[in-house]
């Protein structure tokens, strides 16, 4: 990754809904424009978010979407309003912030349910967009999140039976998303805070099966963990508010878009599969297997700065 820099330029932005948007750049005022869209949903951009960005060819924007990170109000908030955080507001708040920096089209970069958000929103607005670097590749799919909620209790039994058991029974057979979701939005702080642990000890599980892979979400901050563990049910207990299949059907508008997709080998979240046929709906695409990475971890992190790197250069010729 690049070296680290302070931000030159940061904020909150007002998007409506009473909902302030944390932003910032980096690099230099002359730089390609590109913007950052982390994953969770909820899990906000981190110090090293800008690293992935060259800071002399790139203007990066950074910033964390609603209810998480520096952002406000927190999803953690007992009193949180969710019914205004969808991914057509997510996707409506990087128009108003492209807008209020003054840029008219960036380089999109995303990772995991950023890949996701990226997508939708070069979808809807493909004049905006001049490339897309993409990692750990996911498409909002209802058979993607059954996948990793359900279907990953066959490869990790022992630990599925310890995510349910938190449930009521009547309720461990249906949407397993939505049902973690009422336990989250409980008045009871212990119901929310051991939702939060098992919700997060589960997504360790099944991230990656590279060897030497190590759990990250279940050792981070309860406070955080109840933000990410609450705006992910929240999305995937309503089908991330997308139509399903739904970004496959609508590749034809990015078709021309030229992209890179990145995903680790060993990514048993999510598998190959969903890159594979992003790819092939995608001419302008190309796709890079990781050989020693899970949902990250290996060397995707370099291969995530490189591509970054050539689309500048794709972009921008020297």
């Amino acid at each position: 990754m690049h070296p680290f820099i302070e931000p030159y330029h940061f904020g909150h932005l007002d998007v409506g809904d009473g909902h302030a948007v944390y932003w910032q750049v980096v690099g230099s005022p002359d730089g390609l424009p590109a913007v950052w869209l982390h994953g969770g949903p909820g899990a906000p951009a981190s110090p090293d978010s800008g690293r992935n960005f060259d800071p002399v060819r790139y203007r990066a924007v950074i910033f964390d979407q609603r209810g998480c990170g520096r952002s406000r109000p927190l999803a953690s908030d007992i009193d949180a309003d969710l019914s205004s955080n969808t991914t057509t507001d997510l996707v409506a708040d990087i128009e108003r912030l492209r807008s209020h920096l003054g840029i008219d089209r960036w380089v999109v970069v995303g990772g995991s349910w950023g890949v996701t958000l990226a997508l939708v929103y070069a979808q809807r607005h493909p004049e905006r967009v001049l490339g897309m670097v993409l990692a750990a590749v996911t498409s909002g799919r209802w058979r993607e999140t059954q996948w990793i909620t359900r279907d990953m209790g066959r490869v990790f039994p022992r630990q599925w039976d310890h995510f349910v058991e938190l449930l009521p029974e009547g309720e461990r057979g249906g949407d397993l998303a939505a049902a973690y979701a009422r336990l989250l939005a409980s008045p009871d702080q212990a119901v929310r805070e051991e939702a939060a642990r098992r919700w997060c000890e589960w997504e360790d599980t099944h991230m990656s099966l590279a060897p030497g892979y190590e759990p990250h979400l279940s050792v981070r901050e309860l406070s955080w963990q109840i933000v990410f563990a609450r705006l992910v049910t929240h999305y995937w207990g309503h089908g991330c508010f997308l139509a399903d299949n739904e970004v496959l059907a609508n590749m034809p508008r990015i078709a021309h878009i030229p992209a890179t997709l990145i995903h680790g080998l060993y990514d048993v979240s999510g598998p190959l599969d969903t890159a594979w046929e992003l790819h092939k709906a995608w001419p302008a695409s190309r796709l890079v297997v990781v050989d020693d990475a899970g949902h990250f971890g290996g060397s995707m992190g370099e291969q995530f700065t490189v591509a970054i790197d050539a689309m500048a250069d794709q972009l921008r010729p020297a």
